[in-house]
């Protein structure tokens, strides 16, 4: 490739980023993040993308969003990620995860993160 052929790619790689960023999946994805690296999920969790989100007490979320099942358990909707990520305790008493006191919205942002995860 030359180097004109590497600008526009380059130019068309920036277009379709910021045009992601600009989505409201992206935008809430990216909230999912920030609500990641603030609840402390690395701790706990390998997770792609989230700096020392190095943790091995629960599974690596690598390529969560192409998995069936949530904890074994829920088939993995959107809804029913939500409700795991606020009530892991009501949904199988005694499990490692705790209730993690996110908001609705706020467990909304991380599983717009995690089915991200492809």
């Amino acid at each position: 490739l030359g180097d004109s052929d590497m600008k526009a790619a380059a130019v068309v790689a920036l277009i379709v980023l910021a045009a992601c960023q600009r989505s409201p999946m992206g935008q809430a994805a990216a909230r999912g993040k920030i609500v990641i690296v603030r609840a402390q999920c690395g701790a706990c969790h390998e997770i792609p993308g989230v700096f020392a989100a190095n943790g091995l007490v629960g599974p690596p979320l690598a390529g969560f969003g192409r998995r069936t099942m949530i904890a074994g358990m829920l088939p993995n909707t959107r809804d029913n990620l939500v409700l795991w990520l606020r009530y892991p305790q009501k949904i199988t008493p005694g499990n490692a995860m705790p209730d993690t006191g996110l908001s609705e919205a706020e467990a909304r942002d991380v599983a717009a993160y995690l089915d991200g995860l492809r």
